[in-house]
């Protein structure tokens, strides 16, 4: 083979090579491009399922705690046992509230027996008042009566029948009538005002009646606060305290979970367009070696989850990275078999979208 057959044949070798290097390269880019678009859920790779493992079961856990301080004298239950509303769980030492109950029965009694005196005296003033009238009546009769006396002395005197002596006399015994007239309408008006007095302590010994009332039914409130019951159907958590410990209000004595759970998933707010409520959701739980639960989309968060944060996120300053938000989304579980699940579980959740087209359900 001549010299420049050879050259021919390292040169075809070569451009063999190049085309089967460029055809590598640019296969391994298009794989890397399908993976991101898979990754990202792009089209073509766009699925009607929006899935996510950020999800949780969720119940109303109630913190049981007392109102009032004191020892415990009795528990009644055990962890984890199921309570039904009205249950007694705990007991705490009820001595002294009961005795402030019977003081504040006390009390109340003192200021009915005021007030009960108060509508005594009312009638009394008003006995008064009336022999105050009475008495002023006499005194106006007596004064006419002097008056009528006064005039005729004075007709006799003027023809000399009687002296002047005798006519002073009659007229300082008019001016003591009139004067007599002035004092029953003073001792009248006093009267009157003592009625007055009375009618307006009234409201006074009422108030007093009904605070004392009021007193009375917060030391009972009190006393019925020494029972711990339960305020609902429910499984009870780990038992905190024991009988003879000292408990202060506030103080976390256990846990009360009820069978009304749900669950909140996470979303993305890439997989946001087509959620709405009411679409269906599947659901499997880590714990429960995957076993699917049925449920859908009941409510929408209405921020995301940062939004809530204690710090809200300032991106207004320094270099910004563009991080995918979360939101959360309420999952109501419509599954028979729900019973076997506890919040806080773990689940992967899948929301069926294919019934959306273009953010509007079919």
């Amino acid at each position: 083979m001549s010299q420049q057959e050879q050259q021919l044949d390292e040169r075809l070798r070569n451009n063999k090579l190049r085309i089967i290097s460029i055809a590598l390269g640019s296969g391994i880019a298009l794989v890397g491009v399908l993976v991101i678009l898979y990754a990202w859920q792009l089209p073509p790779f766009t699925s009607q399922t929006q899935s996510t493992e950020n999800a949780y079961v969720r119940g109303q856990v109630t913190f049981i705690s007392p109102q009032v301080s004191g020892y415990i004298t009795a528990v009644n239950v055990l962890d984890f046992q199921p309570v039904h509303r009205g249950d007694l769980l705990m007991k705490i030492d009820d001595r002294i509230y009961r005795q402030r109950v019977h003081q504040s029965s006390a009390q109340l009694n003192m200021k009915k027996a005021a007030l009960a005196n108060n509508q005594q005296q009312r009638r009394s003033a008003e006995a008064v008042i009336k022999r105050n009238q009475a008495a002023l009546q006499n005194a106006k009769a007596q004064a006419l009566k002097g008056a009528l006396d006064l005039k005729r002395v004075e007709n006799l005197v003027a023809d000399g029948s009687l002296s002047v002596r005798e006519r002073d006399a009659s007229r300082a015994s008019n001016s003591q009538m009139l004067a007599g007239v002035e004092q029953a309408q003073a001792t009248l008006e006093v009267s009157r005002q003592d009625l007055e007095t009375t009618i307006v302590n009234r409201a006074s010994l009422e108030a007093d009646v009904a605070n004392a009332q009021a007193a009375l039914e917060l030391a009972q409130i009190d006393l019925d606060n020494t029972k711990i019951i339960a305020p609902r159907d429910g499984q009870l958590g780990q038992i905190a305290v024991r009988q003879g410990a000292y408990v202060t209000a506030g103080t976390r004595l256990t846990s009360l979970v009820p069978q009304q759970m749900w669950v909140i998933a996470n979303l993305k707010e890439t997989q946001m367009a087509r959620i709405r409520p009411g679409l269906p959701v599947s659901f499997s739980v880590d714990a429960l070696d995957g076993e699917r639960f049925n449920g859908e989309v009941e409510y929408i968060s209405p921020a995301a989850g940062s939004e809530f944060s204690a710090i809200s996120p300032d991106n207004a300053t320094g270099n910004f990275v563009k991080i995918a938000q979360r939101i959360p989304v309420r999952i109501k579980i419509t599954s028979d078999n729900a019973a076997r699940l506890r919040p806080g579980m773990s689940v992967e959740v899948s929301i069926d979208t294919a019934d959306m087209q273009g953010g509007v359900k079919k």
